[in-house]
C-alpha cells in the first residue's frame, strides 16, 4: 500500500498566513485572529481527515452473511470534500450498494467509507470509483455501485450557475452487468 500524506497543521497555517498577505489583508484585525489556525484545523479535521482513514480497516471484521445474495442499498449518506482543480468544497449525498458474496458490512462503515474517501482531495468521480473497489477487494462483493449527488461550488460560483448539482455513478461486477441493479440505486 502506498504511503499517504501526513498533513501538517503547522505549515498549513503558515501558507493561509502567506495567502492573507498576498491578499493585502491585515492580519491584526479582529476578525482575522487566528483565521489560519482555524483554517488549518478544519483542513486537517475536515478535509483531508481522509488520508489516516484505511478502507481495508474500515471494512475489516465483516459479518458472514451466511447465504446472503440480497443488494445491500444505504441512501442519502452525506458527503462534502474538496474539488482538487480549485480548493472549493463541495457538498452532497450518496448511494452505495453491493451485492455480497458471504461478507457483510455494518452500515454505518459505509459511510465511514464514504468520508475515507471523501475527505482526500478527490474529484466526486474518482470517489465513488474508491468506493466501489474497497468494497470488492474488501468484502469480495459480488458487485458493488456508488451514486453520487453533489453541489460543487467550483462550478456554482463561476458564471453564477447556482443550484447546479452533478451526478456521478460508478459500478463493478455484478451492478456493472444488470441494468435492473443499477436502477435500484439511481
Amino acid at each position: 500500500m502506498q504511503s499517504l500524506p501526513r498533513p501538517n497543521p503547522t505549515a498549513i497555517a503558515e501558507a493561509i498566513t502567506s495567502l492573507l498577505q498576498a491578499c493585502a489583508l491585515d492580519l491584526d484585525h479582529k476578525d482575522l485572529a487566528r483565521t489560519p489556525q482555524r483554517v488549518a484545523s478544519t483542513w486537517v479535521e475536515e478535509f483531508l481527515s481522509g488520508f489516516a482513514m484505511d478502507p481495508a480497516e474500515i471494512l475489516g471484521d465483516p459479518v458472514l452473511g451466511e447465504g446472503t445474495t440480497q443488494l445491500v442499498v444505504v441512501r442519502d449518506l452525506p458527503y462534502h470534500g474538496l474539488c482538487p482543480h480549485h480548493l472549493l468544497p463541495y457538498t452532497g449525498r450518496a448511494t452505495i450498494a453491493y451485492l455480497p458474496s458471504d461478507k457483510l458490512a455494518g452500515f454505518g462503515r459505509l459511510g465511514d467509507l464514504l468520508a475515507c474517501f471523501t475527505r482526500r482531495l478527490p474529484l466526486q468521480e474518482r470517489a465513488g470509483n474508491d468506493i466501489v473497489d474497497a468494497l470488492m477487494t474488501h468484502l469480495e462483493a459480488q458487485g458493488a455501485g456508488c451514486v453520487m449527488h453533489g453541489q460543487h461550488t467550483c462550478l456554482s460560483i463561476p458564471g453564477n450557475k447556482h443550484g447546479t448539482s452533478v451526478t456521478t455513478s460508478s459500478f463493478r461486477g455484478l451492478l456493472l452487468e444488470r441494468p435492473e441493479l443499477q436502477a435500484t440505486l439511481m
